[in-house]
């Protein structure tokens, strides 16, 4: 069984998150204090050895990703499945003012989130046996990628600050059984539906 390291990253912060803007999968742009926390990050990470930096295909994660990936010479790859949760209508808006209101339909729903979260530690495992790989996200998809892996629910995840590193250990073979997990959850919301 050969184990992949991850060290999964929430990226600096941005203007909007410095705003309290809800940015779902809009591009974003790190401010001053994100490139320092981006920089922290790289520093702390400098001496370890990497095989492969991978980012959120948006604009916030690939800065962050890009900062990091600096004192190790090495490209930034991209990914879809590291996306930030869709927040459809909700997207843009005041945070403060959500408060209280009624999800709109076209919010990504939390098993589509885990679903991709799963499909993103196959991902990570299967291209990067026995690897050191930094993947960095965002928020609601790390909550996600974290719960998979601790075959939790995503509320029982501490939410991840903007920088912060977590470091996780897995397998192929871990993943495939995560997605016991998953099917138990979803069985349990489908009864709990019905």
């Amino acid at each position: 069984m050969s184990e992949t390291i991850i060290f999964l990253v929430r990226h600096g912060e941005t203007v909007d998150n410095a705003l309290q803007i809800m940015q779902g999968q809009t591009q974003g742009c790190l401010n001053d204090r994100g490139r320092e926390q981006a920089q922290q990050v790289a520093q702390r990470l400098a001496t370890e050895s990497v095989d492969a930096i991978v980012a959120s295909d948006l604009h916030r994660a690939i800065q962050t990703a890009e900062i990091i990936a600096a004192p190790h010479g090495m490209p930034v790859k991209t990914t879809s499945l590291l996306r930030e949760r869709d927040w459809g209508g909700f997207t843009g808006r005041f945070i403060p003012d959500l408060k209280g209101e009624v999800w709109p339909d076209d919010i990504e729903s939390e098993q589509a989130l885990l679903l991709r979260a799963t499909e993103f530690l196959k991902y990570i495992t299967a291209t990067y046996p026995g690897q050191r790989v930094v993947a960095v996200g965002h928020g609601i998809i790390n909550k996600a990628i974290l719960a998979v892996y601790a075959g939790c629910t995503m509320r029982e995840v501490q939410r991840m600050m903007n920088a912060e590193v977590r470091i996780l250990t897995t397998s192929a073979e871990q993943v495939v059984s995560s997605t016991t997990y998953l099917n138990a959850l979803s069985a349990r919301d489908t009864a709990s539906d019905s």
